[in-house]
């Protein structure tokens, strides 16, 4: 409870009290006056209420607020953290691919250089086969 809640309790009361008083006595003035404070009592508590839910609105929206903004950075570290290690595996990977590509050319220029005569054989047949593919006339 806030002051307002508490003071416009009081108000009302006191009212009440006036307009009774005003009542049993037959005086209308003090009756008047009794109603007034009554709802001016009242009318000051529904404020104190509705600032006291203004205030945990403000609070709740605050701390909603915060909590967004903490799962955003949570959310961004991940994704951070799993894009890192999805360069790591692709840089890895395109090492051991690069390595694989660089022997398995070195075994090819081997095996050409053991059998210079078959792989110029060979390149012949294949420029020939391509030359005659490509050609207009067949």
């Amino acid at each position: 409870m806030n002051r307002d809640q508490i003071e416009g309790g009081i108000r009302n009361i006191r009212g009440r009290g006036r307009s009774a008083i005003g009542a049993l006595t037959g005086r209308p003035r003090p009756q008047l006056e009794g109603a007034y404070e009554q709802v001016a009592g009242v009318a000051q508590s529904t404020y104190g209420r509705v600032q006291e839910r203004a205030e945990r609105l403000h609070r709740d929206g605050r701390d909603f607020a915060g909590d967004a903004a903490e799962r955003g950075r949570r959310f961004r570290d991940d994704a951070s953290e799993r894009g890192r290690a999805l360069r790591d595996d692709v840089v890895q990977r395109g090492r051991r691919y690069g390595r694989e590509v660089n022997d398995r050319g070195h075994a090819v220029y081997a095996r050409a250089e053991e059998n210079k005569g078959a792989t110029l054989a060979l390149i012949a047949a294949a420029a020939f086969g391509l030359g005659w593919a490509l050609s207009r006339r067949r």
